[in-house]
């Protein structure tokens, strides 16, 4: 066992979005891990209101190791401009410790333009490299034409 504390890491993610009655609900999960002791306590803040009706939390995990881990999540309908906090409680931590999340700025978002730029870029390089061997094909054909159309009769 670990005799002293040890301060949790915190991420924050947002799961595959689902529809309920007409409204796109979400789920935010606060992952908190590599802590000890277990004693934790975790807060959802939406716009610096705390979120309490929508929050589901499973127990602290043992790892295996000394340390253990926690998920937070909270169930919501997210707008451009809201700004979600997860704070951590924790013995280790001088004050509570707090990481935001901002819809513009997910995982999901950028891993969405990052595809959209590649696909674009490939896009681009397949049409050049189709529109030159196009070209090249008519240019051969074109050669071909006029050497069996202009030949000398012997």
């Amino acid at each position: 066992m670990h005799s002293s504390t040890v301060e949790p890491s915190i991420k924050i993610s947002l799961m595959n979005q689902y529809e309920e009655s007409h409204t796109k609900q979400h789920m935010l999960i606060c992952y908190v891990f590599g802590f000890y002791p277990s004693e934790i306590e975790v807060k959802w803040y939406r716009n610096s209101q705390e979120e309490t009706e929508l929050v589901q939390s499973t127990e602290p995990y043992h790892n295996g190791d000394w340390s253990y881990q926690i998920l937070v999540m909270l169930e919501t309908e997210i707008q451009k401009g809201d700004t979600f906090t997860c704070e951590v409680h924790h013995r280790s931590l001088k004050a509570p410790h707090r990481v935001d999340w901002h819809p513009q700025s997910s995982d999901a978002a950028k891993n969405k333009m990052a595809t959209g730029i590649v696909g674009f870029v490939l896009g681009a390089v397949f049409f050049v490299v189709g529109l030159v061997i196009y070209m090249r094909g008519r240019k051969g054909n074109r050669n071909i034409h006029y050497n069996i159309h202009n030949r000398k009769k012997w």
